[in-house]
């Protein structure tokens, strides 16, 4: 199996991706240059976490615009996985692939921590490897992770079980005081409609190995690598 790994300027979580597939899980995995227009030879794709274009105008609005996500917009649509990571996620909601947007923290202010969060569907590519409700912990940082969409958007979410993961506390409890930025329905996670295109907030490749106290985050990428 294929990863790709797109590099946008500005991305800074893509070699952290890469070394957890490559070293870690063994797996085979090439950098995607935000310029290249051909797919054909990945199994999947992750757009990794990070600044990219610097984070103007708004969070992942220029990156939308980059020649690789309309091939992206269209591999997904074929049916191809595509996972978004903090960043890659506010590139997915701009690029139409996920519904809803990503604003500004409650507070306003940049958030570096470990959170825990609970996987609310593990019959998913993204998630076969997890036993549903399990917790997860992993860390976050972000200042625009507060996940926003209108009431029926989110429904359709709930109905659909298209939530992937809600922020929690280590027991698994959730309540608005164990949100940490404020996103509706302590959303951390969300598919698409064919549960082929995953975007979420906490940084998996950053929770896969035991010298960073947690390897929760393998999980995502295992479910990967099964389905083949």
């Amino acid at each position: 199996m294929k990863f790709g790994v797109v590099v946008f300027p500005g991305s800074n979580c893509d070699h952290d991706t890469y070394h957890v597939l490559k070293k870690v899980l063994g797996a085979g995995v090439f950098y995607i240059w935000h310029k290249e227009t051909s797919l054909r030879l990945f199994d999947a794709i992750i757009l990794p976490g990070g600044f990219s274009y610097g984070d103007y105008l708004r969070v992942g609005a220029v990156a939308r615009f980059s020649p690789v996500m309309k091939e992206i917009v269209k591999y997904a649509k074929e049916g191809g996985p595509v996972l978004g990571i903090c960043n890659g996620f506010q590139i997915l909601l701009e690029t139409g692939l996920l519904p809803g947007a990503l604003i500004a923290n409650d507070g306003l202010r940049f958030l570096c921590q470990e959170v825990y969060l609970k996987v609310k569907n593990s019959d998913t590519v993204f998630t076969n490897a997890y036993e549903k409700d399990r917790v997860l912990k992993m860390p976050i940082a972000h200042y625009s992770g507060n996940y926003f969409a209108d009431d029926d958007i989110l429904k359709r979410l709930h109905d659909e079980d298209r939530i992937a993961f809600q922020y929690c506390n280590a027991d698994g409890d959730e309540s608005d005081q164990i949100n940490p930025n404020g996103s509706k329905h302590g959303i951390a996670g969300i598919f698409n409609e064919n549960k082929n295109v995953l975007g979420m907030m906490p940084h998996p490749e950053r929770a896969a190995e035991k010298i960073l106290a947690s390897e929760d985050g393998l999980g995502i990428f295992k479910s990967l690598l099964e389905r083949n």
